[in-house]
């Protein structure tokens, strides 16, 4: 059974910064392709940033500069450092896993439930 749990959403305000954590359950973490994606309401899911199982790493135009996406293989956590957030970034944000390398794809077979992210102008 593969499990994704997000955590570290909340609300800030313009310019501020958080840090989302996905601890990964059931598998050989190192070995898996992961991703962050969001969905803000009305809107399609889009891919944010994608690391694959050598480290190599993918970001969206509208994140590069800002986000960072890394893992911590010994504690099977991926995170995504969000700095100089807008209020365009808000949206439930979700990680993703899967063996072959979708990148910023939605192709992934295992997902988490999201953690709420909001940033106020």
């Amino acid at each position: 059974q593969v499990l994704l749990v997000e955590s570290g959403g909340g609300s800030v305000q313009a310019g501020g910064s958080l840090r989302l954590s996905c601890a990964v359950f059931g598998y050989t973490y190192s070995s898996y392709c992961m991703g962050w994606f969001r969905q803000a309401p009305g809107k399609e899911r889009e891919g944010v940033a994608a690391i694959d199982s050598e480290g190599s790493t993918r970001y969206a135009d509208s994140v590069k500069g800002r986000f960072t996406i890394s893992q911590d293989n010994a504690k099977n956590t991926l995170y995504l450092q969000m700095n100089s957030l807008k209020p365009e970034d808000t949206a439930m944000y979700y990680c993703a896993a899967d063996l072959f390398d979708y990148g910023l794809g939605t192709g992934y077979n295992y997902w988490g439930r999201g953690t709420q992210v909001t940033v106020s102008s």
